[in-house]
C-alpha cells in the first residue's frame, strides 16, 4: 500500500519574498501605536498569530498590550503592507513547484497566518485563486501557528489524513505546528531562519527555496 502524500504551503517566505514586506509594515505599525522594537525582533515573530505576537510585545517591552491594542496593531499593519504589496514576487521555482505537483496528480493547498487582507496581494502574485485553490488563512481557524489548527483545516479541505502531509514553511513556527499535529516538516531558508533553527524546531528536511525543493522533490514523497 501507498501512501499519496498532499502537500501544504505556507505563503509568506514559503511561496512568495513577502518576508521583509511584513517586518517593514510591523514596523510603522508599531512605530505609529508608539512602540519602539527593533527589526531583527520583529522578523523573528512573523509567521506567529497575531494574539501570541501580542504576547511577545508585553514580554519584549513591558507595555499594556490589550485585545484592542492588539486588534489596531493588525488593521495598522494591513495597511502598512498593502502599500508595500506591488514589490511582493514569487519565490524562484515556487509556480514551477505547484505546476510540477499539480501534474503529478499530488494535492496540495496553502495555510497562511496572515488574514485574507494581506494574503490576497500574495496569492495574485503567484497566480494562485482561492476560489480554485484551497487557501486557508487566520481568518478561518481560531488559533494561528505554532498551533496546528491551519494545517489540520488545510488537510481536511484536501480530504486528506495529516498523517500523509508534506508541510513546507520557512520559519520555526511552522515546523513547530507540522510536528504537533504530526506531519513532515520541510523547511526553507527563503525566510531568513537558518538550517538549524528549522531542524531543532522539527524539520525533517531543509532547502534553500522552492526552487531546490523541486529538485529534491523525490526526497520528500513527491514521486512523479
Amino acid at each position: 500500500m501507498r501512501i499519496q502524500s498532499v502537500f501544504l504551503f505556507d505563503l509568506d517566505g514559503t511561496l512568495v519574498d513577502s518576508v521583509y514586506q511584513h517586518v517593514l509594515a510591523w514596523k510603522e505599525a508599531l512605530d505609529q501605536d508608539g512602540i519602539e522594537l527593533s527589526v531583527w525582533r520583529i522578523h523573528r515573530r512573523i509567521g506567529m498569530s497575531g494574539g501570541l505576537f501580542g504576547n511577545q510585545l508585553l514580554r519584549e517591552t513591558n507595555l499594556e498590550i490589550s485585545t484592542e491594542r492588539v486588534e489596531r496593531l493588525a488593521r495598522l499593519h494591513a495597511e502598512a503592507y498593502r502599500r508595500h504589496a506591488d514589490r511582493i514576487r514569487p519565490l524562484p521555482g515556487a509556480r514551477d513547484l505547484l505546476a510540477a505537483l499539480t501534474d503529478a496528480g499530488h494535492s496540495w493547498a496553502i495555510a497562511t497566518s496572515g488574514r485574507m487582507e494581506t494574503a490576497a496581494p500574495n496569492l495574485r502574485a503567484l497566480g494562485v485563486d482561492p476560489d480554485k485553490v484551497p487557501v486557508v488563512t487566520r481568518d478561518m481557524v481560531k488559533y494561528a501557528k505554532p498551533d496546528p489548527d491551519l494545517f489540520l483545516a488545510a488537510a481536511a479541505r484536501l480530504n486528506a489524513p495529516i498523517e500523509t502531509a508534506v508541510i513546507i514553511g520557512d520559519s520555526i513556527w511552522d515546523m513547530l505546528a507540522a510536528h504537533r499535529c504530526r506531519g513532515l516538516g520541510v523547511g526553507l531558508l527563503s525566510g531568513g531562519y537558518g538550517a538549524e533553527e528549522l531542524e531543532r524546531a522539527g524539520a525533517a528536511r531543509v532547502y534553500e527555496d522552492p526552487a531546490d525543493l523541486l529538485e529534491h522533490l523525490d526526497e520528500v514523497g513527491g514521486r512523479r
